[in-house]
């Protein structure tokens, strides 16, 4: 996807059962990241850094959702061990990852275990896609500077 181009919409279970719908968020500033699996290291230290970084999220008024491959389930059962202080969706049948053109295919060697690479992509008010990080390996940590920069970049633009 290419900066400044309409962030694919998408409407996706979150961890208390509740549907979220991207296309809701217009007029704020939205950060999506999409993880592994849940109960995994690597995965663990990214959402337990975005939960640690909320105060500043919050201050920016932007919202945070986590994203996997994972059930809602996992996902409730992830964020209630790691006390995430943000909202988990599941895209369980892999059409999002695929729209955002991030499926990492047969983790660990099991074909047909498709995740989503773990990525970031912050969505201005218009919703249209501000910045995007993709890792080259799926035990890279976001530059947590730059995701941060990008988000408050993106706020700043008006709807």
């Amino acid at each position: 996807m290419n900066t400044g181009t309409t962030a694919p919409d998408f409407t996706l279970y979150a961890h208390d059962g509740e549907t979220v719908t991207l296309s809701d968020h217009r007029g704020s500033t939205v950060l999506l990241a999409f993880y592994p699996a849940a109960f995994t290291g690597v995965c663990e230290t990214e959402l337990c850094t975005f939960r640690d970084s909320m105060a500043n999220f919050n201050d920016l008024g932007v919202t945070v959702y986590g994203i996997s491959v994972d059930s809602r389930f996992a996902n409730a059962a992830f964020a209630e061990k790691n006390d995430l202080t943000f909202t988990l969706l599941s895209d369980y049948n892999r059409e999002v990852t695929d729209a955002y053109g991030i499926r990492f295919n047969d983790l660990a060697g099991m074909p047909g275990y498709d995740v989503s690479n773990r990525s970031v992509f912050v969505i201005d008010g218009e919703g249209r896609l501000a910045w995007q990080w993709i890792a080259d390996s799926l035990g890279d940590q976001p530059p947590w500077d730059d995701v941060r920069a990008a988000a408050e970049a993106a706020n700043t633009v008006s709807p």
